[in-house]
């Protein structure tokens, strides 16, 4: 990695996109901190950190980027039954540490966690700012799954989510689409494309192509809502 990659505390900025390395694809830029100031300006830029626990802070522009257009995204027929018979609900910003601990949860796929306590000090941060918001899933009184990341004017920045019921994550994400069209947001981030997220209608665009719609919408003035426990409809 190039010594300008290297970040310093007092200093706020970015390297440019362009010093993204191809191996690790897109590892940009080591250190710094995860002040909200140095995060809101990492996610205007496209960037968002990504570490181990007992790593630097590691932050990230890949190559290709998984996205969703919110008016496009689909649940499939078992999943929308699957809700209606179980009276599934779903609130807004209502437990977003609650979220936060979830998507940390060990999975059988992964050693560990990435969601360590530095980084969900850091999004509750963002989240008491107004920038940072959560989408919970309920069953009865029982949260069990749901998706927190970052508002980017008209972009929404997916971070991570996690299911306790099968389903409950696919819920999440459609859930998240209706809310984010009818707010007027055109893109959702999802990073990094996966089976289960091209399920729901993901696709994946360069680099460029993504940045080019972050820096055309990312100054609307959007204001995401607290929405209380309500009924699903699907």
């Amino acid at each position: 990695m190039q010594p300008q990659q290297y970040l310093d505390l007092h200093n706020g900025g970015f390297p440019s996109h362009e010093l993204a390395l191809t191996d690790p694809d897109g590892l940009l830029a080591v250190g710094g901190d995860l002040s909200p100031t140095r995060l809101i300006s990492a996610y205007r830029q496209g960037i968002f950190p990504w570490f181990n626990v007992g790593d630097p802070i590691l932050w990230w522009c890949p190559a290709e980027r998984a996205v969703f257009d919110p008016q496009t995204i689909h649940l499939s027929r078992s999943s929308r039954r699957l809700a209606r018979k179980r009276q599934y609900r779903y609130s807004i910003n209502q437990a977003f540490n609650e979220v936060m601990r979830g998507c940390a949860e060990p999975r059988a796929s992964q050693a560990g966690t990435w969601i360590c306590a530095p980084m969900q000090q850091a999004y509750w941060q963002l989240h008491q700012q107004g920038v940072a918001h959560s989408l919970e899933i309920w069953d009865g009184e029982e949260l069990i799954g749901g998706l927190y990341g970052v508002a980017v004017g008209g972009v929404f920045c997916g971070e991570s989510m996690f299911h306790r019921q099968t389903g409950a994550s696919k819920l999440a994400i459609y859930l998240l689409g209706q809310h984010a069209n009818q707010l007027g947001v055109r893109l959702i981030d999802a990073q990094i494309e996966n089976p289960h997220l091209n399920s729901l209608g993901a696709t994946v665009i360069s680099r460029q192509q993504f940045l080019a719609q972050l820096h055309t919408l990312r100054d609307h003035d959007i204001v995401w809502p607290s929405l209380g426990i309500r009924r699903i409809d699907v």
